[in-house]
């Protein structure tokens, strides 16, 4: 799992300047324009053994996330990288100079505040736009490899010393300085897998933290990136669709060992100090837009009475509550087509029987289903199943948190926060998500369990 807007998820397709128009002089006017920059919040300036640092942190990220949300709603997705600061950032490891973290680089003044975020989103750019010029600055040829291998060689070690140059070699610089070779090597046709593979064998863990590169290192590692490459390595358009992942998500679901995962310690109802959810929906979703965090607000209020009134788990009751989610008149239908996610890279099939597919997962969430498995597993089981089978044409993310929410609701636990599972990118077809899932859920029983302990005297 990772989280959802991490520049280290983002291909060079996402990047590309070339396929993402952007007008620099108008981005102080777009970064005004997001409903965040209403309510811009200002740094205190708190000592860090401060007792409201933790508090001011939450507020500040919550509010840093809503920007990028805006951002990427307005110029695509290649904009989150605008906060990955130098050195022990948000990220950790970028080249952005002008943003750390947000606690840290909020201003005083809001307008100081709001062109900070600006100047960071230009340098961003100005960095993706420098990196593409150094791929283009040879006219390479998978296809001619053997003539060119010192063109490519010579490319990657420039490449090489120019990220460790950007990001001074700082903390965690290494994971950009990879993802950049892989860049270069998929501009040029070789497949991600692929290009993933050839960088992780020729770094091979000689990248340290605080520790730029010199240049008879960075030619080294680009003599062993370039040296097995083949004509044949070059990508070829694919004679199949993409894979079914909601097939593949049933495979994985089927393996897992549900029965294993972290409990969240002793059960029973838990009543939290706080309503994570609730504040979670106000802090960040009403920054983004009002009546959305309305919407959410009264789909949460709606699946409480649900779940308190015994209700049954199904499509039925997801449409109910997506219908605030999405504002609709009236709950939205299934789905009836294949749907896509993930830049559309996961493929998620339809035929007949998927809604009633979906309606058999979701009723193995019921504490009395067979197989008496812990309340988290049940929970995460079920969160992923609305992420994969992915009922509806929009709000399939807030859809899957509304129904982990109901599956703990209904066995009257309730959470003091939910930050990190609206921070997740969850894959169908990758094995232990659920476990992963299950552990995060489990780790904020246990936090609210605590606060409430602690309330209660």
């Amino acid at each position: 799992m990772l989280h959802p807007w991490s520049p280290c998820l983002l291909s060079w397709d996402d990047v590309d300047p070339a396929g993402h128009p952007f007008d620099s002089a108008g981005v102080d006017d777009v970064v005004r324009s997001l409903p965040a920059a209403r309510n811009v919040p200002i740094n205190p300036h708190l000592h860090p053994l401060d007792p409201a640092i933790h508090a001011w942190r939450k507020e500040a990220g919550t509010w840093a996330d809503a920007v990028t949300y805006g951002l990427a709603q307005h110029y695509g997705d290649w904009v989150v990288g605008w906060q990955w600061g130098i050195g022990e950032s948000e990220f950790d490891g970028g080249p952005v100079a002008g943003w750390c973290h947000a606690c840290h680089s909020i201003r005083d003044d809001p307008d100081e505040t709001l062109d900070a975020v600006a100047e960071a989103l230009r340098e961003w750019r100005d960095w993706l736009e420098n990196l593409a010029w150094r791929f283009e600055a040879y006219p390479l040829q998978l296809a001619d490899i053997d003539d060119q291998r010192i063109l490519w060689e010579r490319t990657a070690s420039a490449l090489i010393l120019q990220v460790g140059d950007r990001t001074e070699g700082a903390s965690g610089w290494y994971a950009h300085c990879r993802q950049v070779l892989g860049w270069y090597l998929t501009r040029w046709g070789i497949p991600e897998p692929h290009a993933a593979r050839l960088v992780k064998e020729a770094v091979g863990g000689r990248f340290r933290s605080w520790c730029s590169p010199d240049p008879a290192t960075a030619d080294e590692i680009a003599g062993r990136l370039t040296a097995p490459l083949r004509p044949q390595d070059a990508a070829t358009p694919a004679a199949d669709p993409l894979p079914d992942h909601l097939a593949r998500w049933l495979q994985v679901r089927a393996a897992e060992r549900w029965a294993d995962v972290p409990d969240g310690g002793p059960g029973g109802p838990v009543t939290p100090a706080r309503d994570g959810a609730a504040e979670n929906f106000r802090d960040f979703d009403a920054r983004i837009d009002p009546a959305r965090a309305e919407g959410l607000l009264a789909a949460l209020d709606l699946l409480r009475a649900d779940a308190a009134s015994g209700a049954h788990l199904d499509t039925g009751l997801l449409a109910r509550w997506q219908q605030h989610v999405l504002g609709t008149p009236h709950p939205p239908a299934f789905r009836t087509l294949p749907a896509f996610a993930k830049g559309g890279r996961e493929r998620y099939g339809i035929g007949p029987d998927t809604r009633a597919r979906l309606d058999a997962c979701l009723a193995e969430s019921a504490p009395d289903a067979p197989g008496a498995l812990p309340l988290t597993a049940r929970a995460a089981r079920a969160y992923l199943d609305v992420c994969f089978f992915h009922p509806f044409d929009d709000g399939n993310a807030r859809c899957a948190l509304l129904t982990l929410l109901f599956v703990l609701a209904r066995e009257g636990v309730g959470l003091a926060g939910v930050g990190l599972l609206r921070k997740i990118t969850v894959y169908a077809d990758v094995a232990g998500e659920g476990s992963s899932l299950a552990g995060t859920i489990a780790f904020y029983i246990s936090q609210a369990r605590s606060e409430a302990a602690e309330a209660a005297g």
